[in-house]
């Protein structure tokens, strides 16, 4: 089990998120081997948890990783990730596919996600200043 969240704000949503793909595992018939966490941007390729899982998955060692929303694995580049996990032998499924959105709705979260990051790199995620130019760029955008 992959889960992740964007902020320490968010540590009841990263809980939340862990109980209910516990559940979906187990109603699946899934052996959890082990949960992994992270919180930081989807942005971010370094994240500990998930090198450990890639780590487990090179190793042999689980053949199914299994994560609440694409988003929570990567922002960006799921396609990929998902054929380097099928190259080690193993697949990634998501428990709650999101509905299909317009190239227009992908593009506006897209561009938020990338000014978040960006932002939060600049003024620490969470400073009013970040959510200040978050803001701005969805209002000059929508």
């Amino acid at each position: 089990i992959y889960a992740r969240v964007s902020s320490v704000d968010q540590k009841q949503d990263l809980k939340r998120q862990k109980q209910m793909l516990r559940e979906y595992a187990r109603e699946k018939g899934y052996e959890i081997i082990a949960t992994f966490e992270d919180v930081a941007s989807g942005l971010k390729d370094d994240r500990r948890g998930l090198r450990k899982v890639f780590d487990m998955l090179r190793a042999g060692e689980a053949d199914v990783v299994v994560v609440a929303w694409k988003d929570r694995l990567t922002r960006f580049g799921f396609g990929y990730l998902e054929d380097h996990v099928e190259g080690l032998g193993a697949r990634i499924e998501v428990v709650n596919e999101q509905e299909e959105k317009t190239p227009h709705e992908e593009l506006v979260e897209d561009l938020l996600a990338v000014v978040t990051s960006f932002a939060g790199k600049l003024y620490g995620m969470r400073l009013n200043k970040t959510k200040k130019v978050v803001e701005n760029v969805k209002h000059a955008i929508r």
